[in-house]
């Protein structure tokens, strides 16, 4: 048993590596080789009048590694004057996060490894923004437009850039200060041109590639700013209008994101329902006062239910993009818990061969049945 913290992970997987393992992964879905429950979240209220403590869990199996990521944070709502919001998360205090990743061997249930959780979580969302874009944007496509400018912003253009001859980026977000210095950061990084541009249209213009991740509660682009031959890969489905899904000529989900309230039509109920919060789905405690912080119309903003999975569209079952002036949509979320098997197992497995990790006694974790 390993402890494989951020700073050792980093050194372990490429962008190219992750996109690899999540494909392979991906695709052993069908064949039964692979599988994963979506995420579950537990909604309780604490002292504090806008927020809300959140519990959240995934689990997935794939190539003899089996993973569970579960997550304990406290969600904020800043509520703006224009109707818009944001969700913002810590653990602790302000920017901390608790959130851990347990991998399990198959064979004989031995714990392997325990992962903190920020590094790879921002790797495999990275890795499904390229995967998507390797399926659906058009070969020749190599500007980029980013609507987002945080960490998960970061290995999102990463990924998109490993699939596609990307030449040029104009990132836009609502702060100047983070957009300018996304843009520095990535620039020297990726060794292209990106440029902090003052408005998300002004990104978008012209852009083959538009990619938002983004902690946004509504939509942060408009339909009338989409142009013929764009691909748009997203983090959230609350990030896009819904009268630009119309305009998407091809629009693919990545798998099941969640776990539906109810059994059947009129069972969900406000302790088990959908949109809480950016949480997709979730079980939700507390008076109708303390459930009242949760802003409402979070999350699914349009339904990805009816669009093929990824899996369809490899498997040749459903049609990717088949002309270049078609508009194509990926959604990034679905097979959460598989992603960390698939990640988590590439990086232990690398971390095996090189030595690294920190020992844990396996008595810790394994014990006598008997007492």
């Amino acid at each position: 048993m390993i402890l494989i913290d951020n700073p050792t992970q980093s050194g372990l997987l490429t962008m190219p590596e992750c996109v690899d393992a999540l494909e392979c992964a991906f695709g052993a879905i069908d064949s039964g080789q692979a599988i994963y429950r979506p995420k579950t979240d537990v909604n309780v209220p604490n002292s504090k009048t806008n927020e809300y403590y959140r519990f959240g869990s995934m689990e997935g199996w794939f190539d003899g590694i089996f993973a569970i990521r579960f997550m304990s944070e406290v969600m904020t709502f800043d509520r703006r004057p224009d109707g818009s919001w944001r969700e913002g998360q810590y653990s602790v205090e302000s920017g901390k996060n608790c959130a851990v990743v347990m991998l399990f061997s198959s064979e004989n249930g031995e714990p392997l490894a325990l992962l903190n959780d920020n590094w790879i979580q921002h790797m495999r969302v990275g890795g499904t923004a390229g995967l998507g874009t390797k399926i659906l944007a058009r070969d020749d496509a190599e500007t980029v437009c980013m609507i987002g400018s945080g960490g998960m912003a970061q290995t999102f253009l990463e990924g998109v850039c490993v699939v596609r001859p990307i030449k040029r980026v104009r990132v836009y977000s609502p702060s100047a200060d983070n957009r300018k210095a996304y843009a520095a950061l990535m620039s020297e990084r990726l060794g292209i041109p990106v440029e902090a541009v003052d408005s998300g249209q002004a990104a978008m213009a012209g852009a083959d590639i538009v990619a938002t991740c983004t902690n946004s509660g509504t939509p942060v682009f408009e339909a009338d700013w989409l142009e013929p031959g764009m691909h748009v890969v997203c983090v959230g489905t609350n990030e896009v209008p819904p009268d630009a899904v119309p305009r998407f000529d091809v629009s693919v989900r990545q798998g099941i994101h969640s776990m539906a309230p109810g059994g059947a039509p009129g069972e969900e109920s406000e302790r088990h329902r959908a949109g809480v919060g950016l949480s997709y789905a979730g079980f939700v405690a507390g008076s109708e006062e303390e459930m009242a912080r949760i802003p409402e119309g979070g999350a699914a903003h349009i339904d990805s239910s009816a669009f093929p999975k990824y899996i369809d569209i490899v498997a040749g079952r459903e049609s990717g993009r088949t002309s270049d002036e078609q508009i194509s949509f990926y959604y990034c979320h679905g097979n959460q818990g598989l992603q960390f098997a698939a990640v988590g197992g590439a990086i232990y497995r690398n971390a095996v061969a090189a030595g690294k990790g920190t020992p844990m006694p396996l008595d810790w974790f394994v014990q006598d049945q008997k007492l």
